[in-house]
């Protein structure tokens, strides 16, 4: 894989800890001129195309409704920041009516990275594009060859397709989340990786896995948990209070209480978030590791930082954007005891 996008002229680099990982330069940012006919798009879709992704339909939130097909396009954030510009390949009309479609094909942006998701490497499973501490928590929970894993919430796959490479396939691995819609990207994503056939994919309340799955006894738990997704980069935009926060660090709870039930004795669990916030991680885990017969163990990563805080933040990595050029991330390691 390494070879071919090399050959193409792509700056790709194999990562000097995780041999299995490529990385690519981005390069910016960038001053995007201001002119031409102007759409603006949701959050999720200004988080990509500031990257250089192109504008499809359903990330349009408003745009001029004269637009047609070969007009200069600049795309606003929904805070109305310049992100991108690009090309326009169908009407403003269409692309609201049909809610599908490449709508503004980009030429330029706040940041320049390649279109992954367009390459052939891509569409041939060849790779996932994922973060540096989304595949460095896969690697803390070290799956094993033979060894019953679970992935509580486990859209939109990339750790669950992570852990069946590790393990060459050679493990019982279980896949779930409470999304219907999820779920059938995640079946799809699976199936472009060629994973399928090693994954137990249900739709399913990760909270209640000890009731609808009594038999379900992990050596290996991976939770990565809803959560208020501060450390989530490029960021547009974001708003969260501190009851947000409160209320996810309780309802993340309820995932980690299930955990320790589906866990064997000696088994691992791996938690991790992509948010900063202290309640939602080593507060959080303080609080509940003893209470559910959790021993916090050393993550052994060799990046990041240690924990901002708390009795064990020796044990905990977190990731700090303005530090590592990374997503702000936490992961921690426990092992059950009873």
């Amino acid at each position: 894989l390494l070879d071919r996008l090399r050959s193409r002229g792509f700056q790709v680099y194999q990562d000097e800890v995780f041999e299995e990982a490529l990385y690519f330069v981005v390069e910016g940012p960038y001053t995007v001129r201001e002119y031409g006919k102007e759409v603006i798009a949701d959050k999720e879709a200004a988080e990509s195309v500031m990257l250089g992704a192109d504008l499809y339909a359903p990330g349009v939130a408003k745009c001029d409704d004269t637009i047609e097909p070969g007009d200069e396009i600049l795309i606003r954030s929904p805070v109305l920041l310049p992100i991108a510009r690009g090309i326009a390949r169908m009407s403003c009309r269409k692309a609201l009516k049909l809610r599908r479609g490449l709508f503004v094909e980009v030429t330029e942006a706040v940041f320049s990275a390649p279109k992954l998701r367009e390459l052939p490497e891509f569409r041939e499973g060849l790779f996932y594009p994922q973060s540096l501490p989304a595949i460095a928590t896969t690697r803390v929970l070290d799956p094993q060859p033979g060894e019953t894993i679970a992935d509580m919430c486990a859209a939109p796959g990339g750790k669950t397709g992570h852990i069946v490479e590790l393990v060459r396939g050679n493990a019982r691995i279980y896949a779930f989340d409470h999304s219907k819609r999820k779920i059938a990207k995640m079946k799809a994503e699976l199936a472009r990786l060629g994973h399928t056939k090693y994954v137990n994919l249900a739709q399913a309340d990760s909270r209640y896995l000890h009731v609808d799955y009594p038999s379900l006894k992990a050596d290996k738990v991976l939770l990565d948990p809803p959560c208020t997704a501060l450390g989530v980069r490029p960021k547009v935009v974001d708003e969260k209070s501190f009851e947000d926060v409160i209320n996810a660090a309780a309802y993340q709870e309820q995932f980690l209480r299930t955990a320790s039930r589906i866990l064997k004795r000696g088994g691992v669990l791996v938690y991790s978030t992509c948010t900063v916030t202290h309640e939602e991680n080593e507060l959080l885990i303080e609080r509940v590791a003893t209470r559910y017969c959790l021993e916090l163990v050393d993550t052994e990563l060799v990046l990041g930082s240690r924990g901002s805080l708390g009795t064990y933040r020796e044990l905990y990595t977190r990731f700090h954007p303005h530090i590592h050029d990374a997503p702000g991330y936490f992961i921690a390691k426990m092992v059950k005891k009873c």
